[in-house]
């Protein structure tokens, strides 16, 4: 007789100040990835907007905001722009190595320096080694880390420039959290290409999509997302692409006010704040 399907239990979270729109307060929706179905839980619950932290599963509840949109790259059908194609050409020289996620003193150093630049006194300032290796290894779905590396004459590893925790689903790749080397003056637009290269890996996988977490229209600083087409974004009504003319707009809203190739706005990415001590029962 086969075992009953358990339906698992949804918490959520007191508000907090919201870290990308000034003034708001967010809150978040959540439950707890364990057992042996927590790959097809997390896959169920991305297709529906959840991200993954650690051993939880998370999306934004917010009262009177609905902001937070979700949005995934159609791989198989994306074409890289003139811009994407000379960052493409840039970088093809870096190594790319898959590795099993196990932090690195490397990795922590590279994040470090990552957040000195792009997210200064944000909610993942303070973390430590050991909260890093709990951000990277505490997983119960189908985890990577992906290295990004300088090439060497001799074949010895060269330096860590960017780092991307990738959870695998059944319908696509979905980037968990990206870092990078932010001063390198031959090397511009490093955050970029790491999305670049996953929208190439997921099609040589055969996965229809890229998960980009959560896009915020007003958060000037999350509309490098706008940039990949096709883009669909999660609505009532489930998925739809972007349209042409909204998304001609939008990227050239962006192209406009665009300062850098920082990823995100606000404290950290996607409302990961950097570890499970956020996610409190609020029953």
């Amino acid at each position: 007789m086969t075992a009953p399907v358990r339906f698992p239990r949804f918490f959520v979270t007191s508000p907090a100040p919201c870290p990308y729109l000034p003034g708001r307060s967010e809150r978040k929706v959540f439950t707890e990835l364990k057992g042996p179905h927590a790959d097809q839980l997390n896959d169920a619950l991305g297709r529906i907007g959840f991200r993954r932290s650690q051993t939880v599963a998370y999306r934004p509840s917010c009262v009177d905001c609905a902001a937070c949109v979700s949005v995934r790259v159609v791989s198989e059908e994306f074409r890289p722009s003139t811009t994407q194609k000379r960052n493409l050409k840039r970088n093809s020289d870096l190594v790319v190595t898959v590795c099993r996620p196990w932090s690195t003193s490397e990795q922590f150093e590279l994040l470090q320096r990552y957040l000195g630049v792009r997210h200064p006194g944000g909610g993942m300032a303070t973390m430590d080694e050991t909260d890093f290796a709990d951000m990277v290894e505490h997983t119960p779905v189908e985890t990577w880390m992906v290295e990004y590396r300088e090439p060497t004459i001799d074949g010895t590893p060269g330096r860590l420039v960017g780092c991307c925790l990738t959870d695998r689903q059944g319908d696509g790749l979905s980037m968990i959290y990206s870092f990078y080397e932010t001063e390198l003056t031959n090397r511009t637009g490093l955050g970029n290409y790491i999305i670049l290269d996953h929208i190439r890996r997921s099609v040589a996988e055969g996965l229809p999509f890229v998960y980009l977490g959560y896009w915020v229209e007003g958060s000037p600083r999350m509309q490098y997302k706008v940039r990949y087409r096709p883009l669909e974004k999660l609505g009532r009504d489930g998925w739809v692409r972007f349209g042409t003319d909204e998304q001609d707009r939008l990227i050239a809203a962006a192209t406009a006010s665009r300062h850098d190739d920082s990823p995100l706005d606000g404290r950290t990415k996607d409302g990961a704040h950097g570890g499970r001590g956020q996610y409190k029962l609020d029953l």
